[in-house]
């Protein structure tokens, strides 16, 4: 992926230092001393099963204080500051978050809309976020309370060594991913959601509200991906197979065969392997937003 052609955000902050000597260290690491990616899928499956707050769990079992987990944080001078130069991995990072950036400004602008770009923080072990304490056993993740993207780097590093998704595009894809979520924010989708959660509507299983909000932003991941490849050309043999191997690698399915040796539909948070793959593609096959409807969808 030849991502230096793309423009590079000026959105991205980095709490690096900042979230590493806050209270806790270096906090928990996937694969390593803290709760694994699979075990963080069950834990946000129990959390919207019994209507806590998942992160609010997280803090709790990883021996943070969760007791400011509503509500957006006041951000310390370190956590505004942007990426050093000459840091190729933020580099990466912003000339990604640039192109969504670009990408979805013109969507929204085909649709009568205006996109309003999100902030991307880099941080390190953990972070206090609008939408509470966390930890890199998050993995990425989006705060609609703050329209903020979160990224502990070393999550690329999990998805290489653990579940062999390696290569730039797949971290793009999973980049773009949680910009999807900003997207469904700003379209209001993510508040019906959370409506019909209130209402009581099921939000886990198969056919689950957040397995097809999951969905929708691994689509709209493809709509980036394919508006982006004709902006700049910049895809390379090999590219759109590294984001396919990474969806794959983290479907609810794999995570909970990987994990626990059997496989439990009523659970799932995010869709199958094959479900994530499928979306991604249909996002990326037009560049179409209008194809990304999973909750119109009959079959996932």
């Amino acid at each position: 992926m030849l991502w230096k052609k793309g423009r590079q955000s000026d959105n991205v902050v980095d709490a690096r230092d900042d979230s590493a000597g806050g209270g806790g260290g270096g906090g928990f690491r996937m694969g390593g001393k803290g709760l694994s990616l699979t075990a963080v899928v069950l834990i946000v499956g129990f959390g919207l099963l019994t209507g806590q707050d998942p992160m609010q769990i997280l803090g709790e079992l990883t021996g943070q204080s969760s007791g400011q987990s509503t509500g957006s944080q006041p951000a310390s001078p370190a956590a505004n500051k942007p990426p050093p130069a000459n840091d190729q991995q933020a580099e990466f990072v912003r000339s990604i978050l640039g192109d969504t950036e670009d990408t979805w400004h013109q969507v929204f602008a085909q649709m009568g809309r205006q996109y309003k770009d999100p902030t991307l923080v880099l941080f390190r072990g953990q972070v206090r976020s609008g939408c509470g304490q966390a930890t890199s056993a998050t993995g990425p993740f989006y705060c609609p309370a703050d329209q903020k993207v979160y990224l502990d780097m070393d999550f690329f590093r999990e998805m290489s060594t653990r579940f062999a998704a390696t290569g730039n595009f797949a971290q793009a894809y999973v980049i773009a991913h949680e910009v999807g979520h900003h997207v469904q924010t700003l379209l209001g989708i993510s508040a019906k959601v959370d409506e019909a959660r209130q209402r009581g509507q099921r939000m886990e299983g198969a056919s689950g509200l957040s397995v097809r909000l999951e969905l929708q932003a691994d689509c709209f991941a493809g709509v980036w991906a394919n508006n982006a490849q004709k902006r700049l050309n910049w895809l390379e043999p090999g590219d759109v197979e590294e984001a396919l191997n990474a969806a794959n690698a983290i479907g609810d399915d794999r995570l909970q065969q990987q994990g626990q040796g059997r496989v439990v539909p009523d659970s799932f948070t995010h869709g199958t392997s094959a479900q994530r793959v499928r979306w991604f593609k249909a996002g990326f096959a037009k560049g179409d937003i209008n194809q990304c409807d999973t909750f119109g969808a009959g079959a996932l």
